[in-house]
């Protein structure tokens, strides 16, 4: 026999080789260990822990073993002189890995009995032998399990012969022998009727009784000793019934979701199903799978808000600016920016910033949820700008009311490198009398401060010119 083996437990018992055994061949690979236990006839035990490599004598069969680093190697020519146990010992969290081949001697065999006693005392009956299983080393008979380990092993048949022919005493009357197997029936196997299956599916149990009954030439039928039938093989009293599988709860596909958008209902179809196919009963209600659950539709319900009119008359800038600031939270993602910060300067020109964020109104809780910012489509409004909070100096500024809208209204994103500032203003446009100064506008890396090539800024966000008086004295006469 050839058996791979995979261990986990502290000590495993490998194989049992029994007396008589020989050609015994076993390889260990892994870091666990083998030692045997063994056990004579006569009931002595003793036990080998196998720790190094060499020949040893164990109950007076002598026993090779080798040891490597990662496996261990059995081997005994035999006859074994003693019943061996091959067990291991554990090492490691790894499993190892057993493989051994022998050849056992056959311990146990049928054997046939005498004859039972003759079923009559006179005028003809019959008689009939058994099979025993016998234990060749003890010479004792022993459980019939054991003889059908052995394939090879075949028990004999009864053999059936008949017996005390002699007429009856004329105390008993005159009994003429007939044929025996025409007047005399053999006895024979009966049984009631199978039991209801212990399950209506799925692979259930039902039994009968069996017993041996004998006929006479009167036709009377009554039970008799089981011996007398065992020519004959005995009827099963136990058989597997309704091994069909039991009906199952079919799903079918899930519905599309009742809604287009935001969380709705969605249902399907669950029928009983039997194991031809067909849509039957007898499933478990407790197992029955939902039949309709709550789904949500990744886009989100949006319900266009009514906007204020707006005078046509304003600029387009003013428009935007309007509009911006009335933002409302809707059932659509879109930026939400939030007031302005007070100017940073109380004179001259500064920065406002505010913060910008992208939400959404969640129709089904009626509350605002934030989401990350390229959820939002469209321009994000800008987070900070340039403001003027009137001159510092006392001087006069010359602005229109179109370049002061444009002021308030200059962009700069705080999340780019690089940004427009104002850098003073140029010299005076005349050396005397009346007047102008141009804002100095350039190019910044915000995190080094220093000037850049323009082109590295948002053109469309570039301040605006700002201009300035300036007066000096007053001209002479040419």
């Amino acid at each position: 026999y050839s058996m791979p083996f995979c261990l986990s437990t502290v000590n495993d018992t490998v194989v049992a080789i029994p007396y008589g055994s020989r050609q015994v061949r076993l390889v260990l690979k892994g870091r666990d260990h083998l030692y045997l236990e063994t056990k004579t006839l006569q009931g002595v035990k003793s036990e080998n822990s196998l720790s190094s490599t060499g020949s040893f004598l164990v109950d007076n069969s002598s026993v090779d073993f080798q040891k490597f680093s990662d496996k261990e190697m059995l081997r005994i020519s035999g006859p074994l002189t003693a019943d061996f146990v091959v067990k291991i010992r554990y090492a490691g969290d790894a499993d190892s890995s057993v493989q051994f081949i022998f050849y056992q001697p056959i311990i146990y065999q049928w054997r046939e009995t005498d004859f039972f006693p003759c079923s009559a005392s006179c005028g003809g009956g019959y008689q009939l032998t058994s099979a025993e299983c016998f234990d060749l080393r003890s010479n004792r008979v022993v459980s019939d399990q054991y003889c059908h380990y052995y394939p090879e092993n075949i028990k004999p048949k009864p053999k059936l012969q008949e017996c005390n022919l002699d007429p009856c005493p004329a105390s008993d009357g005159y009994k003429q022998i007939m044929p025996y197997d025409l007047y005399h029936p053999l006895p024979r196997w009966e049984s009631t009727p199978w039991t209801a299956c212990s399950s209506s599916c799925g692979g259930g149990i039902q039994s009968r009784s069996i017993s041996c009954v004998e006929e006479d030439i009167q036709g009377h039928i009554s039970p008799v000793e089981e011996w007398k039938c065992m020519y004959t093989s005995k009827m099963p009293v136990v058989q597997h019934c309704n091994v069909f599988d039991c009906p199952k709860w079919l799903a079918q596909e899930w519905s599309p979701c009742t809604v287009t958008c935001g969380q709705g209902l969605r249902y399907r179809v669950v029928l009983c199903i039997d194991h031809r196919g067909i849509h039957t009963g007898g499933c478990s209600p407790k197992t029955k799978p939902h039949i309709k659950e709550e789904c949500l539709v990744p886009t989100p319900c949006y319900k266009p808000k009514e906007k204020l009119p707006v005078e046509a008359q304003l600029p387009w800038y003013k428009q935007a600016q309007e509009l911006e600031e009335g933002a409302v939270v809707s059932e659509e993602p879109s930026f939400i920016p939030e007031a302005w910060s007070t100017c940073s300067v109380t004179c001259g020109v500064g920065n406002q910033v505010r913060l910008v964020k992208c939400q959404v109104l969640l129709s089904f809780s009626q509350s605002v949820a934030d989401l990350p910012i390229d959820e939002c489509e469209g321009p994000k409004p800008v987070s900070q700008r340039a403001c003027y909070s009137g001159s510092c100096s006392g001087e006069a500024t010359e602005y229109t009311s179109e370049q002061m809208e444009l002021l308030h209204g200059s962009l700069q994103e705080s999340d780019e490198l690089y940004e427009w500032e104002y850098k003073g203003f140029t010299a005076c446009s005349a050396s005397c009398g009346r007047g102008v100064q141009e804002s100095v506008v350039t190019c910044l890396n915000k995190q080094t401060r220093k000037t850049v090539d323009e082109t590295l800024c948002v053109a469309s966000r570039r301040p605006p010119q700002l201009l300035k008086a300036c007066s000096l004295d007053r001209c002479r006469p040419r």
